[in-house]
């Protein structure tokens, strides 16, 4: 259509000796994309409920959004309440989808004041810092697999079906659920495993530890970590029995987190804000 009108306004220029200044329509992609798709937000403190947030998006064009809270985790409701049970600020970010796919996004930060009581994080040195490696346990199964924090992830790289992992102890209160969580991403691996366990045996340098069993993992074999992934590891994951803990005595138990296989993929299996948290 553009060119017959460019067309156009050139015979016509030529006819009448002179150049008209003909312009071509606005063109828009044949109607079907949002020309006025806008990607806003508000985000309002739930009154009487500490740490509880309302995400509401503008819908004008909108034909569906994704929200990222800043942890990995993502939900796809235009209103939509969250919780943030950690003091500290978040990115949310909003991205809105119009006709033909065309996107937009915004961001906003959320400053949580404090911690919530029942629900804050147990774990220590969560978010991977530069001086957070004093608070994690090193062990070294078999040779060829290290754990080393690298710009604000604790990264597992490595291969030759080493196996090595990183764990502290947490203090639990008896019949309290609880539940784990991490961010997690890597660029794709080979015969490899990459595992979470709650146990309340403690974990002995150079010996493999398998109390309580696997609650969450990766596994290649069967079927998952192959490709490149990124995102919360409780989305990912594909073996274990599940990221709810129940603590049978008060007391501590041991949060273990450990890889190894073939190869680990060439960025090696990233993660950082590890969570441990009691549930309602």
């Amino acid at each position: 259509m553009k060119l017959n009108i460019i067309k156009a306004c050139a015979l016509a220029a030529m006819a009448l000796g002179f150049y008209t200044g003909c312009k071509p329509e606005k063109y828009d992609g044949n109607g079907l994309t949002s020309p006025d798709l806008q990607a806003s937000f508000q985000v309002t403190p739930v009154a009487g409920k500490a740490n509880y947030y309302v995400l509401s998006a503008d819908t004008k064009s909108v034909l569906g959004v994704k929200w990222d809270l800043g942890d990995g985790a993502v939900i796809g409701k235009p209103v939509d309440t969250v919780f943030f049970p950690d003091a500290g600020k978040y990115t949310i970010t909003l991205t809105a989808i119009g006709k033909g796919g065309i996107t937009k996004t915004a961001s906003q930060d959320v400053n949580v004041a404090t911690s919530d009581p029942s629900s804050g994080n147990l774990v220590l040195g969560a978010n991977m810092g530069p001086t957070d490696d004093a608070f994690w346990n090193h062990t070294t199964i078999s040779s060829g697999v290290v754990f080393a924090i690298e710009n604000g992830k604790m990264v597992a790289k490595g291969g030759g079906f080493g196996h090595a992992g990183i764990w502290q102890a947490v203090d639990v209160v008896a019949g309290r659920k609880y539940q784990v969580d991490m961010t997690v991403s890597g660029s794709g691996a080979t015969d490899t495993w990459f595992e979470v366990y709650v146990g309340t045996k403690l974990p002995v340098a150079g010996t493999d530890y398998s109390d309580g069993g696997a609650r969450l993992a990766i596994n290649t074999w069967t079927g998952c970590g192959k490709t490149p992934f990124n995102g919360k590891l409780s989305a990912i994951q594909c073996a274990g029995s599940g990221n709810t803990y129940t603590a049978t005595a008060t007391g501590k138990v041991y949060l273990l987190i450990k890889s190894g296989g073939g190869n680990l993929g060439l960025t090696g299996i990233e993660f950082t804000k590890v969570t441990f948290r009691g549930i309602n």
